[in-house]
């Protein structure tokens, strides 16, 4: 008998098909869930699992009146994903073109075939902006996946760095992008990926290059305070682990672990901007006039040490520090830390100081300069060439005041070599001053006396046959403007936290007494004598002002021989002499006067130390201190030393 349309067949077969779909399911169930389990939840968490770096913030680097040196700021890159681009380019609005034509390419040609996709080729063409592969993605490509036949999937192709926050936000504002309805879109185009990152910026390009350094591309600091203070400035990067969409969004409710960032301390230098300002102007003046190889100005702190200046030339610029310098040189050392040379008659405050505290002589006490040898130790010993020869005796302030190289010698055989060395050796020669350098500082060269030939004891005292870094010679010359300390030349003043209360304060650091307050004040006259009228470099004189200070002109070596055409010059000074506020250092190194003939520090050197100087009175508010009364020194200076 019928039984209509559900026949006994038909049930049967209707239930098998429901039994076999069932079956179906559940065998692809027991395969997601159980058979390939760990292969499945592999491939879903390389999808979706994302772990986010939460950039930090590298500290500032700031100046003396808090003026950034160095900053950061974050930046974007720019890419796109080529597989939702077809979408992309539906929700582009063709006004907007012009836009990312203008700012990003910035009349460039595209770099990828992606960006041009992106300003309008057909949906078709997106095949273009990847490379197929056939190797697996790593464990880095978290932006790839497999396609079925065996290819990588590439999401995301970079066309443009460099872009700023401000218009990066105007390119992801949804009201840049209308749907067919011309309502706005609520998300950019899907298409258009931003990946931020933090780039070290340098707001004066060249200013204190040499001192401030720079960050390379791998983002490791290379030299100057970004090296050396990197401890306290680098910050530690905060991450979140989180999961995605397709759309490459993140799902906030999935987020698992999260460590925040943690920015890095600013560090506050007691370098002066427009210190440094003059002195790099005075450099490019010496530069423009004398044609020199090399030169430095170093400024600082009469009383305290720090560094109130310190200016290279050759320099670079800090934003675009792998250009060339001048004739295609580099000009990244810090020379003024990093080379020597002989300090030449700068030196000689040594030998006169050391004298002067054994109490071996005193400021009216005479040589007889022109003797060509003398016996020292029971052995005639040769005297080295005064460019002016004297005809009589001389006293030790005229020694100091015409410079005379034989007058230095017989100084230096007063005290003897071991004498002579120690009291080198206390005034900071041949040994690391401890300055953050470029490159790693010298100590120069002073050998032990023990190893000094018979002809070393006429020859040290003047400056020769050592070496010293400019910083040395400008530190020597800070124990007399001290009254006698020798003080660590210092650049870090203060760090910072990120909310800009001070943790740490330098201070100023004694590293030992060299000589007693007295006998510096008997040198800081004497010093005065060289800027006189009968001095060496009255072209150093500051009307108003009383200076004392320093000059030299050595021969370089060249090619194992003291060459006569080649000099360095300087002149290494302070002031107000009795009462200093600053020590100023200008050494040339091979300069070349316009006129011809030798370039003497009084020429090239010594007339920047009084423009500086003058600069510097009312920008510092230096006031003339009149000489003490009762004071002698300045007086017998000026004098010669004689009665």
């Amino acid at each position: 008998m019928s039984r209509g349309f559900a026949s006994n067949s038909r049930v049967t077969v209707l239930a098998t098909a429901v039994l076999l779909g069932f079956a179906a399911v559940g065998a692809q169930l027991l395969n997601l869930h159980v058979l390939n389990r760990a292969a499945r939840l592999r491939d879903v968490n390389r999808e979706r699992s994302e772990l986010v770096v939460e950039l930090s913030r590298r500290g500032d680097i700031l100046d003396a009146h808090g003026d950034a040196l160095a900053t950061s700021r974050t930046e974007v890159a720019l890419a796109i994903d080529p597989w939702a681009l077809a979408d992309a380019l539906q929700a582009l609005d063709t006004a907007h073109k012009p836009l990312l034509r203008a700012q990003l390419l910035r009349s460039e040609q595209a770099k990828h075939t992606a960006l041009a996709a992106l300003l309008g080729l057909r949906p078709d063409e997106v095949e273009k902006a990847y490379t197929p592969a056939t190797r697996a993605p790593g464990p880095k490509d978290d932006l790839r996946s497999i396609l079925p036949d065996g290819r990588v999937k590439v999401r995301f192709v970079k066309f443009h760095d460099g872009v700023e926050e401000s218009l990066y936000a105007r390119l992801t504002d949804g009201k840049l992008y209308p749907q067919a309805d011309g309502k706005a879109a609520p998300t950019p185009p899907l298409g258009l990926v931003g990946q931020r990152y933090a780039v070290r910026v340098y707001p004066h390009g060249q200013l204190a290059a040499h001192v401030v350094g720079f960050i390379n591309k791998e983002a490791q600091p290379v030299t100057g305070v970004e090296h050396f203070a990197d401890f306290y400035l680098r910050g530690a990067d905060g991450w979140r682990e989180s999961e995605k969409d397709g759309r490459q969004r993140e799902l906030e409710q999935f987020r698992t672990r999260e460590a925040r960032p943690s920015d890095g301390y600013a560090v506050a230098l007691s370098l002066d901007a427009a210190v440094q300002h003059m002195a790099e102007q005075e450099l490019t003046d010496i530069a423009a006039k004398f044609s020199p190889q090399k030169a430095t100005i170093i400024v600082s702190n009469a009383q305290t040490g720090f560094i109130l200046a310190m200016a290279n030339w050759p320099t670079f610029d800090l934003n675009n520090y792998n250009a060339p310098g001048p004739a295609g040189s580099r000009a990244e050392r810090n020379i003024a830390v990093a080379d020597y040379l002989e300090p030449g008659s700068t030196f000689k405050i040594v030998a006169a100081s050391g004298a002067l505290e054994e109490h071996l002589v005193t400021p009216a006490t005479e040589f007889d300069c022109s003797l060509a040898k003398v016996d020292y130790k029971g052995l005639p010993r040769e005297l080295p060439n005064d460019d002016h020869p004297f005809t009589r005796p001389i006293s030790v302030a005229e020694i100091i005041e015409h410079s005379s190289n034989r007058g230095a010698a017989q100084l230096g055989m007063q005290l003897g070599e071991e004498r002579l060395w120690g009291y080198a050796r206390a005034f900071g020669f041949g040994e690391l001053t401890g300055f953050p350098a470029i490159y790693p500082e010298t100590p120069g060269l002073l050998a032990n006396w023990t190893k000094w030939s018979g002809k070393d004891i006429t020859r040290i005292p003047m400056g020769h046959t050592i070496a010293a870094s400019p910083l040395q010679i400008h530190m020597a010359m800070g124990v007399i403007a001290s009254g006698g300390e020798l003080l660590r030349p210092q650049l870090v003043r203060e760090v910072r936290d990120p909310a800009g209360a001070v943790v740490y304060r330098f201070d100023r650091d004694v590293r030992r007494r060299v000589i007693s307050a007295a006998t510096a004040r008997t040198m800081s006259g004497m010093l005065m004598g060289v800027v006189s009228t009968e001095g060496t470099a009255p072209e150093a004189a500051i009307p108003g002002f009383d200076a004392a200070g320093k000059t030299g002109t050595t021969q370089k070596v060249i090619d194992g021989k003291y060459s006569t055409t080649h000099h360095v010059s300087s002149f290494v000074g302070f002031f107000p002499a009795n009462r200093p506020v600053v020590v100023i250092s200008v050494i040339v190194d091979d300069g070349h006067p316009p006129g011809g003939g030798t370039a003497y520090g009084r020429i090239v050197a010594a007339p920047s130390f009084k423009h500086l100087g003058e600069q510097l009175i009312p920008y510092l508010d230096i006031k003339p201190v009149a000489a003490p009364s009762g004071s002698g020194a300045p007086l017998l200076a000026l004098q010669g030393g004689r009665p």
